[in-house]
């Protein structure tokens, strides 16, 4: 079992308790919460080794969550995921500093490959 944190960032229900029970199954840490009023603080918080993020969010896009922590030292460091249905659109407009973009419906087994890999 690995014990590292995960933090997902999803603002549909299902989607989150499916990625918590892959992610929880495999031995990982994970807290998952709808949105952020300050994704920096949030992060410090939780600590993460890894975090999630749905792209299209309640109010903002997971990309600006992604670029805030990516400009800030305290959190550059981090990986970030970002899930998108819009995976090569998303691509084209720029990953917003994203370590990987993975497409949805997502594979679990990939996505447990890709998460292991950024860890």
């Amino acid at each position: 079992m690995t014990g590292q944190r995960i933090l997902i960032i999803e603002d549909s229900p299902d989607i989150a308790d499916v990625l918590s029970s892959i992610l929880t199954d495999e031995g990982y840490k994970v807290t998952a919460r709808t949105e952020a009023s300050d994704i920096v603080k949030l992060v410090i918080d939780n600590q993460p080794d890894l975090i999630i993020t749905d792209y299209i969010l309640e109010g903002i896009n997971g990309g600006e969550y992604c670029a805030t922590l990516k400009r800030d030292e305290r959190t550059s460091h981090i990986p970030v995921i970002i899930l998108s249905g819009y995976g090569k659109l998303l691509e084209s407009l720029g990953d917003y500093g994203a370590d990987k973009i993975v497409d949805k419906p997502f594979d679990n087994a990939h996505l447990l490959i890709t998460v292991a890999g950024l860890l």
